[in-house]
């Protein structure tokens, strides 16, 4: 597998990237400017040089402005121009007509000319005595100075450079550390750890990450031990009738068991074979209820009419326990899955039953809010406390609370009917009557 860029070398590489493309950007400016400034700087001093040069009392031949060239640039040509128009001087080959005629008009001369080695810089002023000098100083005189500025500038931009690098990799070193420190922390979450220990730091986007993870952390470990939790009790519940059944088919199989009560072993046979088969039937439907492919086919619905197969179905359930059913009736409908409607209905009324008393009642009713409609299972026994409403629906956890109390099922039928509530694109809840007993209300829009 090829292994992927880390984010500590994608750092040190933007780092680079930026450094080297603000060095070059710098570099070519500077050396721009170290060209530009050099050479405002000698044109500056040679318009200095010139000024000074008028000022020379009778500066009136080549000769005495070659007596005073020591007082010009080095590089700097210098020419004189009579006050008869001559010029005269190592710089005359750079005096036009157009110099010329803005000298006799009174005007300092500024300006560069093309000679055969590159640009030369002008300058030309007038004299006292009605003449003018002129100095030209060649651009290639001063190439030198410029040479050993831009050198300068280019080791000052070297040395930024080595030290964005150095920089760029402290940088990522230290962006990188608690990202790398999270991952492996992400990691031994994923191997099975559990309570690991996240890295601090003030980096707010990587504080985010590792809050997440202390958050993911918490509920691996709460979803974790309920399950364990599930797992121990439905394999309780497992073994008990599988131990009665083995017990009997060993007894059996002895031949320790009197003719006689042979009905009697089979029945207790069939019985906890069928307490087997709704284990197996609950969590058979809560793993189709997680899959993506659970279906749901909804139609119009008579409630009145499925109602009365609830009860229908349950009478004679109740006629053994001795509890009355009591369902309402009158017309309406409501559009939803009608199997999987009565499903939810089947387990509420089942789970009613198990708690309701004999001589006592279980009623099926319904009743329109607004545009939902709301189907109500309310039974007749000690109803739920604040804690027990609060974990209703949580699958197994009433059924720990009162197997050692009371009449109680496998402890998933009101987990499986909240699902399916759920699927059904409803909601259910859980309340107290006021008169005693517990009211189960799915409410379908």
């Amino acid at each position: 597998m090829q292994r992927r860029h880390t984010l500590r070398s994608r750092i040190t590489l933007v780092t680079v990237l930026v450094a080297v493309v603000a060095v070059l950007t710098t570099g070519l400016l500077a050396l721009q400017f170290v060209r530009s400034s050099t050479a405002d700087n000698a044109r500056a001093q040679l318009a200095a040089q010139a000024e000074v040069l008028t000022r020379i009392p009778k500066l009136a031949t080549a000769a005495v402005v070659s007596d005073r060239a020591e007082l010009a640039l080095d590089g700097t040509l210098v020419a004189f121009v009579s006050p008869t128009g001559a010029v005269t001087g190592d710089a005359a080959q750079y005096v036009d007509k157009l110099i010329l005629a803005r000298l006799k008009k009174g005007e300092k001369v500024s300006t560069i000319r093309q000679g055969t080695s590159g640009p030369v810089l002008i300058e030309a002023r007038n004299t006292r005595d009605g003449g003018a000098v002129v100095l030209a100083l060649p651009e290639s005189s001063i190439a030198g100075a410029v040479g050993a500025a831009s050198g300068r500038v280019l080791i000052a931009l070297a040395i930024g450079l080595v030290l964005a690098l150095i920089g760029g990799t402290v940088l990522a070193r230290l962006l990188a550390r608690p990202l790398t420190a999270t991952a492996t922390a992400a990691r031994r979450l994923a191997a099975g750890e559990r309570g690991v220990p996240m890295p601090d730091t003030r980096t707010a986007e990587v504080a985010d990450v590792t809050d997440a993870l202390k958050t993911l952390d918490a509920a691996l470990v709460s979803s974790e031990s309920r399950q364990r939790e599930f797992l121990l009790s439905i394999s309780h519940e497992l073994r008990t009738p599988l131990t009665a059944l083995r017990g009997y088919a060993e007894a059996m199989a002895d031949g320790l068991v009197p003719a006689e009560q042979i009905a009697t072993v089979g029945n207790t046979l069939v019985a906890e074979t069928e307490r087997l088969d709704n284990f197996v039937g609950d969590l058979l439907e809560l793993a189709r209820l997680e899959a993506d492919d659970f279906s749901i086919s909804p139609s119009v619905v008579d409630l009145p009419s499925l109602l009365r197969e609830v009860s229908s179905a349950w009478l004679g359930r109740a006629a053994t326990l001795g509890v009355l059913i009591v369902t309402q009736d009158g017309e309406g409908s409501v559009a939803t899955d009608p199997r999987r409607l009565r499903q939810v209905i089947d387990g509420l009324v089942e789970n009613a039953m198990r708690v309701t008393p004999s001589g006592a009642a279980v009623e099926i009713a319904w009743h329109r809010r607004g545009s939902a409609t709301v189907i109500e299972v309310l039974d007749g026994g000690p109803g739920l406390s604040d804690e027990d409403l609060a974990v209703a629906f949580e699958r197994g956890v009433l059924r720990a609370r009162y197997r050692d109390i009371r009449p109680v099922g496998t402890g998933l039928g009101l987990s499986i009917a909240a699902r399916l509530v759920g699927r059904l694109g409803g909601t259910i809840h859980a309340s107290n009557r006021p008169a005693g007993g517990a009211v189960f209300a799915v409410k379908l829009q």
